[in-house]
């Protein structure tokens, strides 16, 4: 129970706008890999379906080199 409520606790915290972009990606890398980002809201599958495209995460839900050069870009 304790990662489900972990992973609770992030989803309130990205929907308030409350998580940096590692944090989001390390979210939905999470919700990818444990399959969870198919079956929320449409929102959550349609984003890591987008990180997905974009090359940031693999489909089995591992965050890329791309994804790492994006954050690494972001935060510089």
């Amino acid at each position: 129970m304790g990662r489900m409520k972990d992973i609770a606790i992030d989803l309130i915290s990205f929907e308030q706008g409350e998580l940096g972009q590692r944090e989001i990606l390390d979210l939905f890398a999470t919700l990818v890999a444990s399959g969870m980002a198919w079956t929320l809201q449409g929102s959550y599958g349609r984003t890591a379906l987008w990180l997905i495209n974009e090359g940031w995460l693999t489909e089995g839900g591992e965050i890329t080199d791309e994804g790492e050069e994006m954050l690494e870009a972001v935060t510089a």
